[in-house]
């Protein structure tokens, strides 16, 4: 199993996140990824910022890590755009970018900035049209496009990547499912259907299983029952999953005997470095064989 860092680029510096993601990186985690939003869900009051600049900045202040998002909204930008985009930041950072790519989780903030469709069919079928359209770009064909969505003529797109970039695609529906199948690296399951894991496994293909969980370590000679207070008071509507390191690791360690590969874990304290390394210590180095 390995660990990426979900972090949001809400409510910290560009220093702090720059100081996460290096702690991130020193306890072994494999990735890190933010969000993509006009407006933070249920914090709409609260500073965020871009989620593709966010990753640029942080491709450039680490070494190892691999960078996206989880995942970026389909709506928010043209195919062509984000091809470009996508391999700009994949040559910045020497192959570390992935592209988690879904079609909107919340449909109200599509309504509220006037950007795409709030019907399920039409962002499904949106997205589709983009992963097709990004494939043959990259592939540094000149493309001629007829879609519902996305037209191009003579359109094309250089430089290529540098060798594949990985797409991670979130969702347990029919047609969701069939995109995974098609064009995904990794299956990004929402861990209230992981129950659902073994029925919906063999729709998802060859694409790999990741889980987003939020996580509230306890640290050593910690207060268990004030962290468990502070996590469900402020994090309840996530049923984050709370623990020492030792309970952490067994938790994980059953997701990993069901076959979830990747986990991005969301801290309750906004992943403070010494959370991070002691999660590392106790969790990510005895799972990340």
């Amino acid at each position: 199993m390995e660990f990426s860092l979900f972090l949001p680029q809400m409510r910290l510096s560009f220093d702090e996140l720059v100081a996460r993601a290096r702690a991130a990186e020193e306890a072994g985690f494999v990735g890190i990824a933010g969000m993509d939003h006009l407006a933070p869900p249920l914090a709409e009051d609260q500073p965020m910022y871009d989620a593709i600049v966010t990753t640029a900045w942080l491709a450039a202040h680490t070494q190892r890590l691999v960078l996206g998002s989880l995942v970026l909204c389909d709506a928010f930008r043209l195919p062509a755009v984000l091809a470009r985009q996508a391999v700009s930041l994949d040559h910045a950072s020497g192959g570390r970018f992935e592209l988690g790519i879904g079609w909107g989780s919340v449909p109200e903030e599509l309504a509220t900035y006037g950007v795409g469709s709030t019907e399920p069919r039409a962002r499904v079928d949106r997205l589709r049209e983009t992963l097709e359209v990004l494939r043959a770009l990259w592939r540094g064909e000149v493309v001629d496009y007829d879609g519902e969505y996305h037209r191009l003529r003579g359109a094309r797109q250089e430089p290529r990547p540098l060798s594949r970039i990985p797409v991670v695609i979130g969702g347990a529906g029919k047609k969701t499912l069939a995109l995974v199948r098609e064009f995904a690296d990794w299956w990004n399951l929402d861990v209230s259907k992981l129950h659902l894991l073994d029925e919906l496994r063999g729709e998802a293909g060859d694409a790999r299983v990741s889980i987003q969980q939020m996580v509230a370590l306890v640290p050593r000679g910690g207060d268990a029952d004030a962290v468990r207070e502070s996590a469900r008071r402020r994090f309840g509507w996530s049923r984050p999953v709370i623990g020492t390191g030792a309970e952490l690791r067994d938790h994980f360690g059953r997701l990993e005997e069901r076959g979830v590969e990747r986990v991005y874990a969301w801290f309750c304290d906004f992943a403070r470095p010494a959370t991070l390394a002691e999660f590392g210590e106790e969790v990510v180095a005895p799972l990340h064989r």
